[in-house]
């Protein structure tokens, strides 16, 4: 599982982020849901402090009508820092959201015509560079505050190259709801991936190792992207692409050391927000006794 040349650096991220959010309507109807807070910070500003720790530089945001706001967040808010000067207010809050000239980019999805086809709308900034996506619905974050997902990726790509997702074991009867990687040779947290399943049944699944919204991915996935039909629902799937690229270039799956939260869903949102609180110094004890008093009444 290793490659005797290094592999070029991942420069360069992805964040999908055209989607509509109708799960969250109507708190989605003004707001992108990549704006929603899980308690002082976007959704979109944990995927990106991720992107940073793994030392990428460039962001691309593909966005749709009404993101606006996702690309305001990382722009420098005169009047705001203006007005916490007056006010003697530090400024350091703000030093997540700041991102260096040049090094954020959008582009735009006019049709949404699923996930493979909004990474197809980055190839031009992508070009012929290995690249990372970020799904920011898939909030990851690192056991025991460690490292993220996307810095664990990163030092396995250094290793063996090619293409790499990260993955997480599921219970078995759970597989059905998640892509599903068949499984080779393994390696620590380091699988070959022989193939990709799409929502099997338990007893079709070829492994309980689930797919969780982070890649890496060389530039050839935009050329197969470019010539693939629709798949399933009727859009561009990137996994389809994906399965094209095994048995061409390395492949590989890390599985992550970490937990997962579905910010895609009300339920998961709320489970990362109560997570995320427990696990601050500043918040844990009163959210303690306020999950107590909940639970009491």
């Amino acid at each position: 599982m290793t490659q005797t040349s290094a592999p070029k650096p991942i420069r360069t991220a992805v964040f999908p982020v055209a989607g509509l959010g109708t799960r969250f309507l109507p708190a989605t109807k003004a707001i992108p849901k990549e704006m929603l807070p899980v308690i002082d910070r976007p959704l979109i500003q944990y995927a990106v402090d991720e992107a940073r720790e793994a030392g990428i530089e460039q962001l691309v945001f593909v966005t749709g009508r009404g993101k606006t706001a996702i690309v305001e967040h990382f722009d420098t808010a005169y009047e705001l820092e203006s007005t916490m000067r007056d006010r003697a207010k530090a400024l350091d809050v703000l030093d997540p959201t700041r991102i260096q000239p040049g090094n954020l980019v959008t582009v735009r999805q006019q049709v949404p015509l699923g996930l493979g086809h909004a990474i197809w709308c980055a190839r031009a900034i992508v070009g012929d560079e290995p690249f990372a996506i970020f799904l920011p619905d898939e909030l990851m974050i690192g056991r025991s505050g460690g490292t993220g997902c996307m810095k664990q990726m990163v030092d396995a790509y250094e290793k063996v190259g090619g293409n790499l997702i990260s993955v997480l074991e599921v219970p078995r009867e759970d597989v059905s709801s998640y892509g599903v990687i068949a499984p080779g040779t393994r390696d620590g947290n380091l699988t070959e991936v022989t193939g990709l399943v799409e929502k099997p049944k338990v007893a079709d699944a070829p492994s309980n190792l689930i797919i969780s919204g982070r890649y890496i991915l060389q530039p050839e996935v935009m050329g197969v992207l470019g010539t693939q039909g629709k798949g399933a629902g009727g859009e561009i799937q990137l996994t389809d692409a994906m399965a094209q690229m095994i048995g061409r270039q390395p492949f590989h799956a890390v599985t992550f050391d970490g937990k997962r939260y579905d910010c895609g869903s009300k339920v998961g949102f709320v489970e990362a927000t109560l997570a995320l609180a427990l696990a601050r110094p500043d918040m844990a004890e009163e959210t303690r006794a306020m999950a107590k008093r909940l639970l009491a009444e």
